[in-house]
C-alpha cells in the first residue's frame, strides 16, 4: 500500500514517516508540503492512501480532497490538530480523522480501514441502474417542508454523509434519491457526474480554467467551485461546446 504524506510542517511529516516505517506492507510513495504540490504528486505518483493535513497555505486539505472524488483512489485520511472539522472531513469521503500528535494505534486502525476500502474498490463494481424516464421535478426536503424543484434550477448535487444535498441559487435542500439513482434519471450532457460525490448542471458553469497541468477549476453560477481532471474538463467542454 503506497502512502503519500501531505503536511506543511517538516516535523509533522517526519513523525508520520517514522510511524509508517513500523507498518509492514506500507510504502512511503512521497511527501508534499502544500495543497497544490499534493495535487501534482497524486497525479504523478498515484498513491493508494494520502495522509492529508487540513491547515495548509493555498489549497487546504478539504480542497485537495475534493479533487479526488472523481477517482477510485487514493483513500484520504485527514491528520490535523483541530477537532472541529471532523464532520466536514467525513463528508468529503475520508476514511478517518486523526488528531495530532498521532498515536501509533490510531494510525494502524486508520490504515486498516483504508486497506479494507481499497480491496472493495478493486473488486468488480455493481452494474449501473437501468435507464429510466428523466426526472421532470425533484423533491427537495428542507426541515419538515417539501419543495418541488425544477431540475434546470439545480446547480449541483453533492453527497453529504448518507444524504444528498440539492444546491440551487435559492438555497440547499436534501434529496430522497442517491447520487447513483439521480445520475441515471438526469439527462446528459446537461448533468455530469464529475466526482464520486458530485453531479453538476453544466448549464450553470460560468468559467473553466486550468489550475495545474492535470487539474482544471470549474466555477458555477452561484460561486461554487469544483476541481476536475483535465480529461473531465475536456469531456465537459466537448459536450457543452465551451
Amino acid at each position: 500500500m503506497n502512502v503519500l504524506i501531505v503536511d506543511d510542517e517538516p516535523i509533522a511529516r517526519q513523525i508520520l514517516r517514522e510511524l509508517l516505517e513500523e507498518h509492514p506492507g506500507v510504502n512511503l510513495a512521497g511527501e508534499a508540503s502544500t495543497g497544490l504540490e499534493a495535487v501534482e504528486q497524486i497525479a504523478r505518483l498515484h498513491p493508494d492512501v494520502v495522509l492529508l493535513d487540513l491547515q495548509m497555505p493555498g489549497l487546504d486539505g478539504f480542497s485537495v480532497a475534493r479533487t479526488l472524488r472523481g477517482d477510485s483512489l487514493p483513500i484520504v485520511i485527514f491528520v490535523t490538530a483541530f477537532e472541529t472539522h471532523a464532520l466536514q472531513a467525513f463528508d468529503t469521503g475520508a476514511v478517518d480523522y486523526l488528531l495530532k500528535p498521532v498515536r501509533k494505534e490510531r494510525l494502524t486502525a486508520a490504515l486498516e480501514k483504508a486497506r479494507t476500502q481499497i480491496a472493495g474498490l478493486k473488486s468488480e463494481p455493481p452494474p449501473p441502474p437501468p435507464v429510466t424516464e428523466p426526472l421532470r421535478r425533484i423533491l427537495g426536503r428542507l426541515g419538515s417542508d417539501l419543495h418541488m424543484l425544477n431540475p434546470g434550477d439545480v446547480i449541483a448535487f453533492q453527497a453529504d454523509g448518507d444524504t444528498v444535498q440539492i444546491i440551487t441559487a435559492q438555497g440547499r435542500y436534501y434529496a430522497d434519491h442517491s447520487l447513483r439513482t439521480l445520475e441515471a434519471k438526469l439527462p446528459p450532457p446537461q448533468f455530469r457526474r464529475i466526482h464520486r460525490g458530485t453531479i453538476i448542471n453544466t448549464d450553470h458553469i460560468r468559467k473553466i480554467s486550468p489550475l495545474t497541468s492535470k487539474r482544471w477549476l470549474l466555477k458555477m453560477s452561484n460561486g461554487l467551485e469544483a476541481i476536475v481532471s483535465k480529461r473531465m474538463a475536456g469531456v465537459i467542454r466537448d459536450a457543452t461546446r465551451w
